[in-house]
């Protein structure tokens, strides 16, 4: 029962995502009037396949497993796409991105990731501190432009 319950709210989850990358006017967390919630326009998607996730993250938690404060998924369906995530109050979040390009629900080397303020990524540096993607987030709708970084050889980078 419990089992059935958890896959009906995450079909649930993955509908709204879907509809807001397609539409990000709608869904609850976009709307007008509803608190915080951050645009997210994620540029240079490496291919239309796969699934796109978006996770808001606060400065203690930044890049723990599990320590996300909100998170939204859709399918990829062009190389770039708009989603709307919400916050729990205005504050300093770390928006962080990923591209899992075969939706296989591994991280593996073709996947991409990008950060809020687009910082500089290396094989060797490949998760930011926080004060390099730090956003403010203030009440109403925070419009936030991540560009996508993909292995290419021995870097790391936005796909040519």
């Amino acid at each position: 029962m419990l089992n059935t319950m958890m896959m009906l709210a995450l079909s649930s989850a993955a509908a709204a995502a879907s509809i807001l990358g397609s539409n990000p006017t709608q869904g609850g967390a976009c709307e007008a009037g509803t608190g915080q919630r951050v645009m997210v326009t994620v540029r240079g998607l490496k291919g239309a396949t796969g699934m796109v996730r978006i996770q808001l993250y606060d400065g203690p938690g930044f890049l723990k497993k599990g320590t996300w404060l909100s998170r939204v998924e859709a399918k990829a369906n062009r190389s770039e796409m708009t989603m709307c995530i919400a916050a729990p109050r205005p504050g300093q979040y770390a928006i962080a991105v990923r591209h899992d390009a075969n939706g296989n629900g591994k991280s593996d080397w073709n996947d991409g990731g990008g950060f809020s303020r687009d910082p500089k990524l290396s094989l060797l540096n490949l998760k930011p501190s926080f004060d390099k993607v730090v956003i403010p987030v203030h009440a109403g709708t925070t419009n936030v432009l991540v560009t996508m970084n993909y292995r290419q050889g021995l870097s790391i980078g936005p796909v040519d």
